[in-house]
């Protein structure tokens, strides 16, 4: 994966790339909803714990999705920002049934 990218657009191609394997987009999804989970519980409870755990769990999840089933390092090491960004629209995608999971 290249690091200069002129748009989000163009770097999310290539964040689709990385993700063709459908068990890893799958590991993704688990960890963005316990993140979302987490957060949700963080607003209600306030409690600082929630949001950790999501934390934690939601990057647990995608890492071994990359790690285990697509065989290559997660984008986080590389771009940080938008890799959290495109992971969300990946999210997004596959609620919406633009993507398989």
């Amino acid at each position: 994966m290249k690091t200069d990218y002129k748009s989000f657009t163009e770097f999310y191609s290539d964040y689709l790339a990385e993700h063709q394997n459908q068990m890893c987009r799958r590991w993704h999804f688990i960890g963005s909803l316990v993140a979302l989970l987490g957060l949700f519980f963080f607003i209600f409870t306030f409690n600082f714990w929630a949001i950790l755990f999501g934390i934690i769990v939601g990057y647990g999840c995608a890492w071994v999705g990359h790690f285990k089933y697509e065989k290559n390092k997660p984008t986080t090491f590389k771009k940080p920002w938008y890799s959290f960004l495109a992971n969300w629209v990946m999210f997004k995608d596959m609620l919406s049934g633009k993507l398989t999971y």
